[in-house]
């Protein structure tokens, strides 16, 4: 399956400011150089996410932003919809109008199965389960790693 690229940006901005441990408010540079993600691209996805009541704001030296909620409130499905990646279920692969399971295309089965699955995925994966889930990425926001000032 894949995700417009969009989706995938919102998905590494909101992980990147999960991961960030002291609980200070990330930098939106800090955000662009840790998920390589073009600084005026990610400025727009932050705004969104913002509007959503997912992530909050702080202006001026020591800003940035950090989650709006606890990392469990937030699942991935809610990320998605705040940058309108919505889970179409009655899609067809073949991009047939009507597919169904009476009147099915020949990847209708494999094609429900894969969404169904992906639906599941975002409806009950939260960013929790990003810090729950230990590994390289969490130096991505590791100050070591972050020039001062930002």
């Amino acid at each position: 399956m894949h995700l417009p690229q969009t989706a995938e940006y919102a998905l590494r901005a909101m992980a990147c400011i999960a991961l960030k441990k002291d609980g200070r408010p990330v930098s939106s540079n800090v955000l662009a150089r840790a998920t390589g993600i073009p600084g005026h691209y990610l400025s727009k996805i932050l705004r969104k996410m913002v509007e959503a009541d997912l992530v909050t704001s702080q202006k001026g030296h020591g800003g940035g932003f950090r989650l709006a909620k606890e990392p469990s409130e937030i699942k991935f499905k809610s990320i998605l919809a705040t940058v309108d990646y919505k889970i179409e279920p009655n899609s067809c692969v073949f991009g047939w109008d009507e597919c169904d399971s009476e009147d099915p295309c020949p990847l209708h089965n494999t094609w429900s199965q894969l969404k169904d699955s992906f639906q599941w995925w975002a409806e009950n994966t939260t960013l929790q389960d990003v810090i729950d889930r230990p590994g390289e990425a969490e130096t991505l926001l590791d100050p070591m790693n972050t020039p001062s000032g930002d």
